[in-house]
């Protein structure tokens, strides 16, 4: 009874410790977009806390520069790639665990083997497609090349395929054709791996940086990662560092709020995603 007592405050405490170490940065970025620009530089010694906010250096992060505008980018760049990549995967990967045709296997290996390519060797191929297509400061071409992923067709397959086949073979028998048996049995079933991958897409395209920084040179088609890369370059982030803190505050909520929401989903449907049988 002692050890069991003795063991999990040694884990509760490291756990804490952790904890405090992994959450302090966000702290930190938190209180100085707080902090008013004279108290910020006016510390010789960093003060863990502020006896005078402002919301000031948040009106700052959306006046030097159009940070509504590249909000609204980010939003239409995300849900339309999560959108169309659902409308990709989900059959492919259907087409994958429960069609059978000849070369399946070995074309399902090849198709895993995708992922062995160097990430920089594919967006070089996709630069040069989208520029010769002059798609380049398009919406097209920022998303176009995020519409499918192997690793999430793979992790669909593999879920699709731990439904009982006499549940298909009963449905074929009732005439029920393929389309329909996706949607109405298959789908439901195995919505928190779909609900899954949705948060996960939506996640990756709010955080992408590469490709749109390489692809748009057009303010009009920046996305968030961009506008803040822009209040760096442009000298206002580097001199007033509260008012960058803001504009990384306001960008990184939306991301926060929606995890902590869908926390338990997207721990379920990965889980389940592994599982066999």
């Amino acid at each position: 009874m002692r050890k069991n007592i003795v063991s999990k405050a040694i884990v509760y405490t490291l756990l804490s410790v952790w904890a405090l170490i992994v959450l302090f940065p966000f702290y930190w970025m938190v209180l100085t977009s707080f902090k008013s620009y004279g108290a910020y530089n006016t510390e010789y010694i960093p003060q863990f806390i502020t006896l005078s906010p402002t919301v000031q250096n948040y009106i700052d992060a959306f006046t030097a520069v159009p940070l509504a505008k590249y909000f609204t980018n980010t939003i239409i760049f995300t849900v339309a790639t999560t959108a169309i990549m659902l409308v990709v995967i989900i059959p492919a990967a259907f087409a994958f665990a429960r069609l059978n045709f000849k070369g399946k296997n070995i074309l399902f290996t090849l198709f895993l083997s995708l992922m062995m390519i160097p990430n920089e060797l594919v967006i070089i191929t996709n630069y040069v497609t989208v520029t010769n297509l002059e798609l380049r400061n398009t919406f097209t071409g920022l998303i176009l090349p995020s519409v499918t992923s192997v690793f999430y067709i793979y992790l669909l397959k593999e879920n699709f395929s731990q439904i009982p086949d006499n549940l298909y073979y009963a449905a074929k028998v009732d005439g029920t054709s393929d389309f329909r048996y996706l949607m109405r049995v298959m789908i439901p079933i195995c919505r928190p791996t779909i609900v899954t991958v949705t948060i996960l897409k939506v996640i990756e395209c709010w955080n992408s940086y590469v490709w749109p920084r390489l692809i748009t040179d057009n303010a009009a088609y920046y996305l968030v990662s961009n506008g803040i890369q822009e209040i760096r370059e442009n000298g206002f982030g580097r001199e007033n560092v509260p008012a960058m803190m803001a504009a990384v505050v306001v960008i990184s909520v939306p991301l926060i709020v929606l995890f902590l929401i869908f926390r338990k989903k997207i721990m379920a449907g990965v889980a389940r995603g592994g599982t066999k049988g």
